[in-house]
């Protein structure tokens, strides 16, 4: 039942009286145009209340933390988002400490004995009624909205999904979809077919659809058994707290490459526009690339410190328009200013450099953290294979046009940014880089604030102060840009990424967990489709980082 916000009464703690929440799921129409800022209870298969794999596990914020990439809304009278999840969660953390105050103590152990997993519930519950909300509020225990009694649903089962969950139509997760996938990534598209070849594109095709299948082994888990919400879960139910910490450890560390690669974006892009910068300090010179990538960070880190990132959530939300106008602004250049056109037939394959493509094209397809909250987010879960297909699909017509378009212009000239081979002078080249710019500005707080949470929690409850956390935060933009100017090299490390963490993510964990956790259900054919992806993710994770190692280190001799 559909509910405006003016209808609901927002509460920050749980509710005493509360009822559970449950019943059947009332079918409703929806279009592209509908909005997914009103909340919506969904019924649990099993009608009754989900054990759930984060309540005690860390990390425990990395549900609410990636929900903001499955929050794209449009504008509507109930704000820019209509579930401010990320902005309330990073509230959370920060609202005490403007008081002096530690965050109240409701982390719990990693591995709770069985005794302790009985009445954990009822602690959890009292810290959080005796707080200020050090997490968003149990979804078992408590929703975010008080539903008015005559819009609370019949029945007595228990929710899967309470609060502002199940909301978006098809049209609002495919544009979630692609906003996640259309990231840097479709800029060293073109350097990737510089690398591998034209053939190499049927990499990126193949990548495609496993990525596809792969994301559907996940809601197959999902829906496996109550309480698993996350990738983090996923894990958790496959291998046990090992599995959930290994696997948040390599989706935690996707997050903070991304982030050192658009401080080297900024850096390079930023340089090709004012070459000629630079400054003098005790003697030392900076040139142009140190210049603006210390400068970027200067301007990122405060956004970082950010209570409310509901603005920042909003403008980044434009990734997809940016994608859009970044690679439309490249077939400008190439078709109406026929800048560099024929100039170059290229290599049909290149086996050399297929490691390094292979890496490139596997990056473009990082979106699995998120996948699960897109699922959530979906008003009606059985659309989430035809949307996940559709933005996979639109994502590659992407890439696939940038690669093409870019190769075409540039030839093997290509660099590892198709932004840094557009003549400066034309004005689609301006547009193109200063949007270029623009856009990991936005992203940056959002990327690295789920692995600051997932941080924060574990520091000690008296050190989880106002001056800690920024401090803590600083220091992660400060690695950050070290790293960044350690190896500033965006393809090579792109490549990196997309070989060691991206293969594990995308490729390999979904098909290991899916075995794992329905092994007695699934069938011979679905056995070897999955050992083979596993196999060959294996193959491309260890040529791809060898061969990203190497040409780093090769850049250093």
């Amino acid at each position: 039942m559909r509910n405006s916000v003016s209808d609901q009464s927002f509460v920050m703690e749980s509710d005493d009286e509360e009822h559970r929440l449950g019943g059947s799921e009332e079918e409703e129409e929806s279009d592209g145009s509908s909005s997914c800022g009103s909340p919506r209870v969904v019924e649990a298969a099993g009608g009754g209340q989900p054990s759930s794999y984060a309540s005690h596990q860390w990390p425990q914020s990395y549900r609410q933390s990636m929900d903001i990439y499955s929050s794209v809304q449009s504008p509507c009278l109930s704000g820019f988002l209509g579930t401010p999840t990320l902005s309330r969660l990073s509230s959370s953390f920060l609202a005490t400490s403007f008081r002096g105050k530690p965050a109240p103590e409701i982390l719990k152990p990693l591995l709770p004995t069985a005794l302790i997993a009985a009445t954990e519930d009822d602690h959890v519950d009292d810290a959080r009624k005796s707080s200020h909300q050090y997490l968003p509020p149990s979804r078992k225990a408590s929703s975010l909205f008080k539903i008015p009694e005559d819009q609370k649903p019949l029945g007595g089962g228990g929710g899967h999904e309470v609060g502002p969950y199940r909301q978006c139509s098809y049209t609002q997760g495919v544009m979630n979809g692609v906003n996640v996938l259309c990231g840097v990534g479709i800029l060293s598209t073109p350097y990737a077919v510089r690398q591998g070849g034209w053939l190499g594109l049927v990499i990126l095709a193949v990548l495609a659809v496993l990525a596809w299948y792969t994301g559907v082994l996940l809601r197959r888990c999902l829906d496996s058994k109550e309480g698993l919400e996350t990738y983090p879960d996923i894990g958790h139910a496959a291998f046990g707290t090992p599995g959930r910490i290994v696997i948040s450890i390599i989706l935690y560390m996707e997050l903070y490459a991304c982030c050192i690669e658009y401080l080297i974006l900024e850096s390079d892009n930023l340089s090709k526009l004012f070459p000629n910068a630079h400054l003098t300090i005790g003697g030392f010179t900076l040139d142009a690339h140190v210049l603006f990538a210390i400068l970027t960070t200067l301007v990122v880190m405060p956004t970082t410190w950010l209570r409310d990132l509901s603005c920042l959530s909003f403008i980044s939300a434009g990734g997809v328009v940016a994608s859009i106008v970044i690679v439309s602004c490249l077939f400008w250049a190439g078709l109406v200013d026929h800048v560099g056109v024929n100039k170059s037939e290229g290599t049909a394959l290149n086996l050399p450099g297929i490691p390094i493509a292979i890496g490139l094209y596997g990056y473009c397809y990082s979106g699995h953290g998120v996948f699960p909250n897109i699922y959530s987010s979906l008003k009606k879960s059985n659309q989430f294979n035809a949307v996940l297909f559709t933005c996979i699909a639109l994502s590659t017509v992407l890439f696939a046009g940038a690669a093409v378009m870019g190769y075409i212009m540039f030839g093997e000239t290509t660099e590892s940014q198709f932004t840094l081979n557009m003549p400066p002078n034309l004005m689609s080249s301006k547009i193109a880089v200063w949007t270029t710019v623009t856009n990991p500005i936005t992203k940056y707080a959002l990327t690295m604030t789920p692995l600051a949470l997932s941080l924060e929690e574990l520091l000690p409850t008296n050190r989880q102060t106002y001056g800690n956390i920024i401090m803590l935060r600083s220091a992660l933009v400060l690695s950050s840009l070290g790293v960044a100017l350690s190896v500033p090299f965006f393809g090579l490390v792109m490549s990196l990424v997309g070989s060691l963490l991206t293969m594990f993510v995308a490729y390999i964990l979904p098909c290991a967990c899916f075995l794992a956790i329905l092994r007695s259900t699934v069938t011979w054919y679905q056995i070897v489709l999955c050992v083979f992806i596993i196999v060959v993710g294996l193959c491309c994770a260890g040529v791809g980082t060898y061969s990203s190692l190497s040409k780093i280190i090769q850049n250093y001799q």
